[in-house]
């Protein structure tokens, strides 16, 4: 989702007879469905952080990224049962996935460092990215209080694993 951005900020601006309209503000169930991704997505990198890396502060953070990810989606899945709301795919979980899928791809078959190195920056790309989704998408646009409400509770547990990720990705980079 980040590359895409980068890209799209790089790249021409098109005449504006021809700009694509901007696109809609997703509803409750594509946020909810967003945010069950997003946390499947870290929870599964965690795992694979835990059976590949090499540091201890790699693997403690990947058991982080286990527990309090799998948390969230608990409480997503249990918020969307409650509100009778069904998950709705789109397109920006349909990103997620396909930028998770493709950082998968990089980090298989790299272990020790090397696995930690890409591990950790990738740690710090996607909650940058979640980061900005909470900020500028995903609250802004939740309809459901309850729903709202979660959204801005889980915000500060992303700002810290973002700060904590950065922490790591500069003591690995020494």
């Amino acid at each position: 989702m980040a590359d895409s951005a980068a890209a799209t900020s790089a790249a021409p601006m098109a005449p504006a007879d021809t700009a694509k309209p901007a696109a809609a503000a997703p509803n409750d169930a594509q946020i909810a469905h967003i945010a069950v991704t997003a946390n499947s997505i870290d929870s599964a990198a965690g795992v694979m952080a835990k059976k590949n890396g090499s540091a201890k502060s790699v693997k403690d953070f990947a058991q982080t990224m286990i527990n309090d990810h799998s948390s969230v989606n608990k409480q997503a899945v249990a918020l969307a049962t409650k509100l009778k709301v069904t998950p709705e795919d789109n397109d920006v979980s349909k990103s997620l996935k396909s930028s998770a899928d493709a950082s998968t791809s990089k980090l298989q078959g790299k272990t020790g460092a090397d696995f930690d190195k890409g591990y950790i920056d990738n740690e710090v790309t996607y909650h940058q990215t979640v980061l900005d989704a909470l900020d500028k998408t995903l609250i802004p646009n939740a309809q459901n209080a309850d729903l709202k409400a979660l959204l801005e509770k889980v915000r500060p547990t992303v700002a810290a694993h973002l700060a904590r990720a950065k922490d790591i990705q500069t003591s690995l980079n020494k």
